[in-house]
């Protein structure tokens, strides 16, 4: 596979159990994550919830930010309704079969 998604660096956490952000409210991306106009995403929305995690999925070059914005129980519940670059997929459900199960179920 060729392109930005296959060559661009990604980053993943070595536990879920790492990722403790928020799982309700607001959440207001920085600039490194989210170059938009409207950075702020609501947790009770699904679809804002969704795009959150789509983007710092895709742009977060720290695990740092990976466990400062998602939520291992709402990353395990959204899982198979994110749109994420295949080789994004792949990284991450090699190494969490949680991930691989979600899609099944």
């Amino acid at each position: 596979m060729r392109g930005y998604a296959a060559a661009r660096p990604h980053v993943v956490p070595e536990s879920l159990d790492e990722l403790a952000g928020p799982t309700r409210g607001e959440v207001v991306l920085p600039a490194r994550l989210d170059w938009g106009p409207m950075r702020e995403y609501r947790l009770d929305d699904p679809v804002d919830a969704r795009l959150l995690y789509e983007r710092v999925i895709r742009e977060a070059l720290r695990v740092d930010d990976l466990r400062t914005f998602l939520n291992r129980d709402l990353l395990i519940s959204l899982w198979p309704k994110l749109f994420l670059p295949a080789p994004v997929h792949v990284l991450w459900e090699q190494r969490f079969a949680l991930l691989r199960a979600a899609l099944a179920a």
